[in-house]
């Protein structure tokens, strides 16, 4: 309330007014005795209209600079919260010393004062290795590791249902789950597999001329691409690419309740989405992985040609002596296994989200990391055990 204006320690008296009079007014009187007196009603209807609240408000900044400023509110006729906590604001959240208030108001300026002393309650910090932490993080483990086992377990035995009874199977799923994870990853395969192809063979063989080594650049393209890059490649795209698409499907599910739906009708989760995705990815990755091979190869095979002038027919005819059989079909058994890990991890984490778009999109991205992790993994435990076959 503070619209005085200074002028060589003069005051001039400031009265705020509005068209009618029940807008609120203000005014002051600078003197000995400053006395800033409001009046009408300061509640939200009327500081609405027009400008009254920025007038309000800007005459209110100067005098409330003042030093013992005498407030007189008696004569306001209505008053709510909106009135109340402008004022408030105004006095700098705190009551001023002189203060006159009309009985029925007084209310408002107590719950004003009691509020003003609430202090929040700042949640404790907590460290990945305190023992709350650690304990939280060991159950959420266990829990992610018995669904998953669990989904497992029914894998096996929707699978044995179905070979039971082959002509009542999801077929039409199974397909089209292959022609979306395995005809139509083509593209996006068959690219990255030419370039990878393309800078393994420009930097090996940059490596094999300073020897005199030119020809060994099959064996390194053939056993690198066919045993271990094509299949670890193919998994990544199709973990990325299809892993996250089954996990959004599902968890769409979830949130437009069609999942429920389902069993209410008896039509089993397991049977009819997670076993279908299953099977199609296990048969959509192996031939996924030929056609990365097949693609790395070609852009080795290009790049050699570039490089070091190794002709396209010397390549074809070496690369059956410099790989061994055993290659292919571990190349081709890691794609059936990286193609049911994906779609089980993605199933798992699609199954698990909650009916809220936050859930739907931290499942999608917990479910690509923990697919590439699981084939990574995978991959390694195949590092292992074949590690004396092929060679």
């Amino acid at each position: 309330m503070c619209g005085a204006v200074r002028d060589a320690r003069a005051f001039l008296p400031y009265t705020s007014r509005m068209p009618n009079d029940a807008s609120p007014t203000l005014s002051y009187t600078p003197n000995d005795n400053a006395t800033a007196t409001l009046a009408g009603s300061w509640q939200v209807r009327a500081l609405a209209e027009g400008n009254t609240m920025q007038t309000i408000t800007a005459a209110l900044q100067p005098i409330c600079k003042e030093a013992d400023v005498r407030w007189d509110l008696s004569q306001v006729t209505a008053l709510d919260y909106i009135g109340a906590q402008l004022l408030w604001d105004a006095w700098g959240k705190k009551r001023p010393a002189q203060l006159t208030l009309a009985p029925q108001h007084e209310n408002f300026f107590h719950r004003l004062e009691e509020t003003g002393t609430l202090a929040l309650i700042r949640p404790p910090k907590k460290y990945w290795y305190a023992p709350t932490s650690l304990r939280q993080l060991k159950d959420k483990l266990l829990d992610h590791l018995t669904g998953f086992v669990s989904l497992i377990g029914q894998l096996v035995i929707d699978l044995g249902r179905f070979a039971k009874e082959p002509a009542r199977g999801p077929w039409k799923e199974i397909s089209a789950n292959i022609f979306h994870a395995g005809y139509q990853a083509l593209g996006i395969t068959a690219l990255v597999g030419f370039l990878i192809g393309v800078v393994l063979s420009y930097l090996s063989a940059q490596q094999l001329h300073q020897f005199g080594g030119d020809i060994f650049l099959v064996n390194i393209l053939g056993m690198s691409v066919i045993r271990e890059l094509g299949p670890l490649l193919a998994a990544i795209l199709v973990a990325g690419r299809s892993g996250s698409s089954i996990t959004a499907q599902l968890g769409v599910m979830r949130v437009n309740e069609e999942l429920d739906a389902m069993l209410v009708m008896g039509l089993q989760h397991g049977y009819r989405l997670i076993m279908p995705k299953v099977i199609a990815l296990a048969i959509a990755m192996p031939l996924l992985v030929v056609w990365t091979d097949a693609m790395a190869l070609i852009g080795g095979m290009v790049a050699a040609h570039l490089e070091l002038g190794l002709s396209y027919k010397y390549f074809i005819r070496e690369l059956p002596d410099a790989v061994p059989l055993a290659n292919y079909w571990i190349g081709l058994g890691k794609g059936v296994v990286f193609g049911g890990l994906i779609a089980l991890v993605a199933c798992h984490f699609g199954l698990r989200i909650e009916p809220n778009t936050e859930s739907l999109g931290e499942g999608t991205t917990i479910s690509v990391v923990s697919a590439i992790t699981i084939v990574i993994l995978a991959d390694a435990v195949f590092a292992i055990i074949f590690s004396g076959v092929g060679f």
